[in-house]
């Protein structure tokens, strides 16, 4: 049962459908890299057939694109008082 301030939030942010989304996703990811035990794959370059290819592939370039945004930040950002400024 929700108490009185966890009904009132939204229910994306309730501490059980955040737990209910993380579990729901890892069981997704873990039956998609399962998958690669029964798909016979037909690699082009050679490493797309090792196992697991697409998963690792996918978190290596997610992180890669996520440290260039923060790379990018730095030389884009501007002070609070930008558009303040005259």
């Amino acid at each position: 049962m929700l108490n009185d301030n966890e009904h009132d939030k939204h229910w994306l942010v309730r501490k059980k459908t955040i737990l209910l989304l993380w579990r729901g996703g890892i069981a997704i990811l873990l039956m998609l890299v399962l998958a690669d035990f029964f798909i016979h794959a037909h690699p082009y370059f050679g490493i797309d057939g090792t196992f697991g290819f697409y998963s690792w592939y996918g978190l290596v370039t997610c992180i890669a694109m996520v440290l260039f945004a923060k790379a990018l930040g730095i030389f884009l950002k501007r002070k609070d008082t930008y558009y303040d400024d005259e």
